[in-house]
C-alpha cells in the first residue's frame, strides 16, 4: 500500500473509530481488554459487514439474485445466489465458511456446549450446542491424504462409552485406530474400511508393522499388504512389560530381558523353563504365539532401520481420547463414527486448512 492510500485509510478509520467511540457506554472501556471487546462488537453489526459486502460485489461482479443472510466471523453478510454460486458457498448453510472452520477446530477439542462458550469469547458470535453438533453430523470428513509410500503403521484399539437407556449401566465397546507415517485414521466397528484404505495407499516394498500382542490388532495386519511386504514387530515395551509380570529374580529377569533385546527367544525362555509359575508358562506361551515378530531389536534401533515400538499409536489413541473421553461424555452409538471421523480430521491438521493446496 503506497503512502497516500494510507494516508486515506488513516483518515477514514479515524473518522470511524469517532462514530463508534460515541456509541460506545463508557464502562466498556476501563481496561484493554473491555477496548477490545467493545472495538470488536461494534465492527460486527457495523463496519465489517460494508467491508464485506464491498469485497464480494467486486470478487464476483455481481449482486444480482435473491439474497440470504450467513452469519460470520464478520458479522451479519448478506450474499446474493449468484454471488454465493460464484464463491462456493454451499446452498442452505446459515454460516459462513470460516466460522464453519472455526466451530470444527473448537468443537474437535471440547464439549459442544464449551464450543459454544469459548467462541462467542473469540469470535463474538453466538451459537449453541446443539448448532455445533449438527454442523459436526452433516461433515465430510476426509481420511489422511497420502502424499508418500506408507514405510510404517501402528494398530492400537481404544474404548468409547456408549449411552444407554436411563437406570442402565453404561457399556464401552471398542474403536480401532491405525497410525502411518502419513497419517492417523480411526474407525469404529468397522475393521474392514482400516484395513480397505491402508491397501488402497501407496505402501512401501517393505512395510513395517507394528502392535501391541492383542490378537485383534494382528488380525487386522495380517490383511494388509502381502505377507512378503509385511515386516511385522512386537512392539518393545510391551514385551518388557509381560516379562516384568513373570517377577521372581531380577537377575533373570535382566538376563531374559537382554536376550529379547538381541531376538535371542530361546535362550530367553530356557531362563524360565524351570519355573512353575502360572505367569512364567504364559509368558512362554506369549513369546511361542509372538515369535517371528520379536527381533533384534538393537540391531534395528542401533542402525536405525525402523521403529520398535508402537508408540506412535498408543499416543493416537490418547490424543482420540481426549475428545471422547471427556468427563461426562457418553456417546449414541449411531454418532460414534462421525466423532472419531471428526478427531482423526482435526488431529490429521485436515480442518481449517486449504486441501486442495496441500495436496
Amino acid at each position: 500500500m503506497n503512502p497516500e492510500k494510507q494516508r486515506k485509510l488513516q483518515e477514514y478509520t479515524r473518522a470511524i473509530a469517532e462514530i463508534l467511540y460515541t456509541e460506545a457506554e463508557s464502562e466498556q472501556q476501563l481496561t484493554l481488554e473491555s477496548i477490545e471487546k467493545t472495538v470488536q462488537t461494534q465492527q460486527q453489526p457495523y463496519v465489517s459487514p460494508e467491508i464485506a459486502a464491498f469485497f464480494l460485489s467486486k470478487s464476483t461482479g455481481t449482486t444480482s439474485g435473491r439474497t440470504r443472510k450467513l452469519t460470520s466471523t464478520l458479522g451479519i453478510l448478506k450474499i446474493s445466489e449468484k454471488q454465493a454460486k460464484i464463491l462456493g458457498v454451499k446452498p442452505c448453510t446459515r454460516i459462513s465458511p470460516h466460522l464453519e472452520q472455526c466451530c470444527l477446530r473448537l468443537s474437535a477439542n471440547m464439549s459442544y456446549e464449551q464450543t459454544a462458550v469459548d467462541l462467542e469469547y473469540i469470535t463474538g458470535v453466538q451459537t449453541n450446542a446443539m448448532s455445533q453438533q449438527r454442523l459436526v453430523h452433516r461433515q465430510e470428513f476426509q481420511f489422511p491424504i497420502v502424499t508418500e509410500l506408507i514405510e510404517e503403521l501402528g494398530v492400537d484399539g481404544g474404548k468409547v462409552r456408549l449411552r444407554t437407556a436411563q437406570g442402565l449401566e453404561c457399556i464401552y465397546k471398542d474403536y480401532k485406530a491405525m497410525h502411518t507415517n502419513s497419517g492417523l485414521i480411526a474407525v469404529y466397528q468397522d475393521n474392514i474400511g482400516l484395513i480397505n484404505w491402508v491397501n488402497s495407499q501407496p505402501i512401501a516394498k517393505i512395510v513395517t508393522c507394528l502392535g501391541d500382542g492383542h490378537d485383534g490388532i494382528w488380525n487386522i495386519i495380517a490383511l494388509v499388504a502381502p505377507n512378503r511386504q509385511r515386516r511385522e514387530i512386537l512392539d518393545w515395551y510391551h514385551l518388557i512389560e509381560n516379562l516384568n509380570k513373570v517377577g521372581g529374580s531380577q537377575r533373570r529377569i535382566n538376563e531374559a530381558q537382554a536376550y529379547l533385546w538381541m531376538g535371542q527367544v530361546e535362550k530367553a525362555k530356557q531362563l524360565l523353563a524351570n519355573l512353575t509359575k502360572k505367569a512364567a508358562h504364559n509368558f512362554c506361551v506369549y513369546l511361542n504365539k509372538h515369535r517371528t515378530r520379536i527381533v533384534n531389536y538393537h540391531y534395528y534401533q542401533s542402525n536405525k532401520i525402523c521403529s520398535i515400538g508402537s508408540g506412535a499409536v498408543e499416543s493416537a489413541i490418547k490424543q482420540i481420547g481426549r475428545r471422547i473421553k471427556i468427563s461426562g461424555a457418553q456417546w449414541n452409538e449411531q454418532n460414534v463414527p462421525q466423532v472419531l471421523a471428526h478427531r482423526v480430521a482435526y488431529l490429521n491438521g485436515m480442518i481449517g486448512v486449504n486441501l486442495k493446496a496441500a495436496a
